[in-house]
């Protein structure tokens, strides 16, 4: 079956259980924030019903794809990501993401959490990427046999929805910074060395996620944006022990502010 047919039964599959109203937004949940997919009125579908899907193999994430209506949007929420340490695969989620382009979305927004690099951001802040660092160097559409693998990253981040989510937390008065995020693979933390290099870079924040899921929303023609729950300090800049335990405690501290964020957006976007 060709990649073309297995999407387009995922997107059958989906619309038989959610009914056939487009999906407006995609939301990507990162660790801590997968409840935020059990305030969808509609359904929720387990990844392991939809082939190809990753199975979300980092404990707080909820493998589910949930369809349906939140704050007034059709939405189309992934309680889990996969990663590219999970399987050496920076492509991981094109298969989600292509779906949610069958399904007539427009634009995703990705969340992850995420180390802070500056002092005045500390755990418990949320941060709005304004730009990506690609660390890594490893890309999604390395193998993609069409020129269309040559997508350009200079507004990535969408202007628009960025600015409907700064909109959005003023609203409720949220502190939210912006920042450029720079994504690390994982699955071990960085060094000492590896963050002051990021910082010297211009990054303000670090993570293992997101930003392959921007190159393909952008790649697949979704405007993109992304919000990060800051959980720790970079290696060094603290004395906290940076661990994935560290995290999960950490995570629903920005979560809560997060989802806040996300529903005034959501009530306010047009």
């Amino acid at each position: 079956m060709s990649r073309n047919a297995d999407v387009a039964g995922l997107a059958g599959l989906i619309r038989a259980e959610a009914g056939p109203e487009p999906v407006r937004l995609g939301l990507i949940l990162g660790s801590g924030l997968g409840h935020i997919a059990e305030a969808v009125d509609g359904v929720r579908i387990p990844y392991e019903r939809l082939a190809g899907f990753p199975h979300a193999g980092v404990s707080g994430h909820v493998p589910v794809l949930a369809i349906g209506t939140l704050e007034g949007q059709r939405v189309a929420v992934f309680g889990g990501r996969a990663h590219y340490y999970e399987s050496g695969r920076p492509d991981a989620m094109r298969l989600p993401l292509e779906v949610l382009k069958a399904l007539g979305a427009e634009a995703l927004i990705a969340t992850n959490a995420a180390g802070s690099l500056r002092p005045e951001m500390p755990p418990g802040s949320i941060m709005c990427l304004s730009d990506h660092i690609n660390f890594s160097g490893l890309n999604p559409l390395i193998g993609e046999p069409t020129e269309a693998r040559f997508v350009p990253m200079t507004d990535a981040h969408d202007e628009g929805l960025r600015a409907g989510l700064r909109a959005a937390a003023d609203a409720e008065s949220v502190e939210m910074a912006d920042g450029v995020y720079a994504w690390y693979s994982g699955p071990s933390f960085e060094t000492p060395a590896e963050i002051r290099a990021i910082r010297s870079l211009g990054a303000d924040a670090v993570g293992m996620s997101t930003v392959p899921e921007v190159i393909l929303a952008r790649f697949l023609g979704l405007r993109a944006a992304a919000l990060s729950a800051i959980t720790n300090m970079g290696a060094g800049l603290s004395d906290e022990a940076i661990s994935h335990a560290h995290t999960k405690a950490m995570a629903p501290i920005g979560a809560e502010k997060l989802e806040t964020v996300l529903r005034r957006f959501l009530r306010d976007w047009r």
